[in-house]
């Protein structure tokens, strides 16, 4: 169907092709943010701090009254709207925006110069009742990435006006994915995905989405460099009250990040580096032309995020049920809870099963050990993973103590 697309975005070369990503990634850290509970008072005074490079401005309120900003930077021609939190529990992304302007706040030769081509306007927490909650959904417990379409909700109207009022030439939707995603075929965490939205029920492919990949594939060959075989390409059925695909049938070249898990970082504070990488490699593209075939062919050979994890396995595990001795695996997953202002994890046990096509960020062969927990001998799903092997080997909150 296409040959070619002509693009407007990303003219935007990179002259040192050695450049070390993860260099800049590190000297850009946002210290001032750190762990998963981000909400609005965290980023304020970092707001307020922002240099003369920056417009911030206030552009609505959510339900609960709390105040929403937009962080306009650039002069340039070519304009990207971007916006994370908008589920208020998913705060990788907002770190790594903010580190992405303590480059833009430099006098970085390549910062300039995606200020000199480009205007972004970011708005760093969409969902600020959701971030004080620690919530997927806003105070009135709707999801707006479900409610893209019939806008009921006052944050997603303020994106939409932002939206009408810009008129971006490209969309970025930041959000985190939960740490049960694998890359298919390798079994790795996936630790960033993207996606270029669908927009239309058959998910086929215009000049619109190919756009989007096109970036996505830069972003991946960046990535690739610091983690192989850990970007995943999300799932794109389609769904007009998605936001991703919503602005894709209103013809707006959108792409989805989502940060996910990377070995031992449950806070997210090593894996808000790879989606500064992503951001500033998304600007790095020297083309006039691109080859559509290529460019899907490669998009495609990202691998799908594959629901195959669990935060702990626990291998050959004897149980005693009904007088009857039997061998088990199970699995226990973290659900993270905010306490006293504080974001606690908690592992819970979840599944009972062979396992076989999952594996755990963290597993344990108990080597026919007998389960022990509170005078029974088999585990229950939904209780805490507290627990004994062979009445010797303590497990508490899913780790083994030694």
């Amino acid at each position: 169907m296409f040959t070619n697309v002509k693009l407007k975005l990303f003219t935007f070369v990179n002259q040192n092709k050695t450049m070390d990503y993860l260099q800049l990634a590190t000297q850009y850290l946002e210290l001032k943010l750190k762990g998963k509970y981000i909400y609005l008072d965290t980023i304020l005074p970092l707001l307020n701090s922002l240099n003369s490079d920056f417009e911030i401005t206030q552009i609505g309120k959510s339900v609960q009254g709390r105040t929403i900003h937009q962080v306009k930077i650039g002069t340039g021609t070519t304009k990207i709207l971007m916006w994370s939190q908008m589920h208020g529990n998913e705060s990788t992304t907002t770190k790594g925006l903010f580190d992405f302007f303590n480059f833009l706040k430099s006098n970085n030769g390549i910062a300039n110069r995606i200020k000199s081509d480009y205007t972004l306007l970011c708005i760093p927490m969409l969902n600020p009742d959701g971030a004080f909650l620690y919530t997927r959904e806003n105070a009135n417990k709707v999801d707006l990435n479900r409610d893209a379409f019939n806008a009921t909700q006052p944050e997603m109207q303020i994106l939409h006006s932002v939206y009408k009022s810009f008129q971006p030439d490209y969309c970025y939707n930041l959000h985190d994915q939960r740490t049960i995603f694998g890359t298919e075929g390798f079994n790795l965490p996936a630790t960033v995905s993207f996606l270029s939205p669908a927009y239309n029920e058959e998910r086929e492919y215009n000049e619109v989405r190919l756009k989007a990949i096109h970036i996505i594939n830069n972003m991946n060959n960046a990535l690739q460099l610091y983690i192989p075989n850990q970007v995943g390409r999300f799932d794109d059925s389609y769904n007009v009250n998605c936001t991703g695909d919503y602005f894709t049938t209103q013809n707006t070249p959108t792409i989805l990040f989502e940060a996910g898990h990377y070995k031992d970082d449950y806070n997210r504070d090593i894996v808000r580096k790879f989606i500064f990488i992503s951001l500033l490699s998304s600007f790095d593209g020297s083309y006039e032309n691109v080859i559509v075939d290529k460019e899907l062919n490669n998009y495609l050979k990202i691998p799908q995020n594959n629901k195959c994890f669990y935060d702990f396995i626990y291998k050959n595990v004897k149980i005693i049920d009904n007088n009857e001795e039997k061998i088990i695996n199970f699995a226990a997953q973290y659900t993270e809870v905010v306490q006293d202002g504080q974001l606690k994890f908690v592992a819970t046990i979840v599944k009972i099963d062979h396992l076989q096509d999952f594996k755990g960020h963290l597993e344990y062969d108990c080597a026919n050990g007998l389960f022990e927990s509170k005078g029974e001998y088999f585990p229950k799903i939904e209780d805490k993973a507290d627990f004994f092997i062979n009445n010797l080997t303590e497990f508490n909150n899913g780790v083994k103590i030694i």
